[in-house]
């Protein structure tokens, strides 16, 4: 109970206030204390999560609506308009195509009124990689008088080679 307050002594209206005024401020205290238990509580469980290799609670941040721009934000126009998000220009007239192939539709499986409308164009990316693999004949010369071999060097951008094998 509240220290000094006894129930039976309310018969004005200032002591009936006061005794009202009371208990706000428990309730207050005491829901001020119920947070705090829940909060160091909530951090226990997540401190044993923790030590036993779960995970705890996530920590999930409020959605945050950002305000537009406005003019009085920006210090000139130009400003103002580079905050606005720009186009995307389109790409496929950019993209050079290396071949073209026509697929057709079983003619079986329509029905005998549909007429040919033209073509839906796709442009599929795909990267092809293949082996460039040569074989380099290198002249190779003997002096018998120096008794020294002379040799082609590889062009520039070869340097090494995989292995050597006699021909």
């Amino acid at each position: 109970m509240l220290e000094g307050f006894d129930p039976n002594t309310i018969q004005d209206v200032e002591g009936a206030r006061q005794a009202i005024v009371q208990l706000l401020n428990l309730v207050e205290g005491l829901a001020s204390d119920n947070r705090e238990l829940r909060e160091e509580n909530q951090r226990l469980r997540d401190e044993i999560h923790r030590l036993t290799g779960e995970q705890g609670k996530p920590q999930i941040k409020p959605n945050r609506v950002a305000s537009p721009p406005t003019v009085a934000n920006h210090s000139s126009e130009r400003e103002r308009r580079q905050g606005q998000a720009r186009k995307k220009s389109r790409k496929v007239e950019r993209i050079e195509v290396n071949r073209e192939e026509v697929l057709t539709v079983d003619r079986a499986g329509l029905p005998a009124d549909a007429e040919f409308k033209g073509y839906d164009d796709v442009i599929v990316q795909d990267i092809k990689m293949e082996t460039d693999n040569i074989l380099f004949h290198k002249e190779k010369f003997y002096s018998e008088r120096e008794h020294q071999a002379y040799q082609a060097e590889l062009p520039r951008g070869y340097a090494g080679q995989w292995f050597s094998r006699p021909l």
